[in-house]
């Protein structure tokens, strides 16, 4: 009788222990694949995000192919724009690290900094008033593959138009006025599918700055704009968040700053023999595919 009790006890303990460690192995499963979901989300953000092809329409495509797409998933694509950040500030980190120092005793430097300032304010004032009602109302298939076309022929245009109308070749000479227009560009981002950096590197283009003072000022007036919009996306949905999130989160900002880091170098190399024409004719075929997604039901374009 004993024995037979024993028995029983020991093959419920075994079986007991065998459902402990299948459900631990199939959570370590899980969590594996949730950070390697988490990896390839911020490898699309750290390559995307400084090229004038939007981020915001290329994580939509990938977090809903991967099926990482939920209301955590929407806070984690913004808060990993921290990581891109980063790798821009190491990339211009002698020059920050100049302006800085400088900014109590020189013009330059002071200028630098108050541009900056004029260009980051109209979208923090834009977002705050028009953010919510953008995304209830624009965050469709058809803007988004609108604004992904009709960016790209913006382009074609801005690169065609003749080098006379090049007034200001480096940042350091951008004026009070400028950084605040470009700062107005900037605002279009808030559209789904035009792209922050888009807007600012073509937009300057078109208000006379060079390739290269456009590429540079969209670059310094992205530090402000993206940590105050990652940092706000967190405050404003905490309440979704855990420290088990925290993996996840690692993850995703180290990738994206590694592959961002890698981007930006390429990118100030490759605008200096090359124009942005390519990315113009991706924006066209792109935005092709947004349409055609949507329409096959492939992917779900909300916001």
């Amino acid at each position: 009788m004993w024995a037979a009790g024993a028995g029983r006890t020991q093959g419920l303990s075994a079986r007991l222990a065998a459902a402990i460690i299948s459900a631990l192995f199939k959570g370590m499963f899980v969590d594996s694949l949730l950070l390697l979901k988490a990896a390839v989300m911020g490898l699309v953000e750290g390559l995307t995000e400084f090229l004038p092809i939007s981020s915001t329409g290329h994580l939509i495509l990938a977090g809903a192919l991967l099926g990482f797409d939920d209301d955590k998933a929407k806070v984690f694509d913004i808060a990993i724009q921290t990581g891109a950040i980063l790798a821009v500030i190491i990339v211009y980190w002698a020059k920050l690290r100049h302006t800085l120092w400088a900014v109590r005793y020189n013009a330059d430097a002071q200028r630098l900094v108050m541009n900056v300032v004029l260009g980051f304010l109209p979208a923090v004032v834009l977002g705050l008033l028009f953010g919510k009602a953008i995304k209830a109302h624009l965050f469709t298939p058809e803007v988004v593959a609108t604004t992904f076309i009709i960016g790209g022929f913006i382009i074609l245009w801005a690169e065609r138009r003749p080098a006379s109308t090049v007034r200001i070749e480096s940042v350091d000479d951008l004026r009070g006025r400028d950084a605040l227009k470009v700062g107005l560009v900037q605002c279009l981002a808030m559209i789904p599918g035009t792209s922050r950096s888009g807007a600012t590197i073509i937009g300057g283009m078109l208000l006379g700055l060079s390739r290269k003072a456009a590429t540079d000022f969209s670059f310094f007036l992205a530090i402000p704009t993206l940590i105050g919009a990652g940092a706000y996306s967190l405050y404003k949905e905490r309440a979704l968040l855990s420290l088990a999130d925290a993996p996840i989160f690692a993850v995703g900002l180290l990738v994206s700053f590694l592959s961002a880091w890698v981007c930006v170098r390429w990118l100030l190399k490759f605008i200096s023999t090359h124009s942005f024409e390519v990315f113009a004719w991706y924006r066209i075929a792109f935005g092709i595919v947004v349409l055609v997604s949507a329409q096959m039901g492939w992917v779900t374009w909300a916001a």
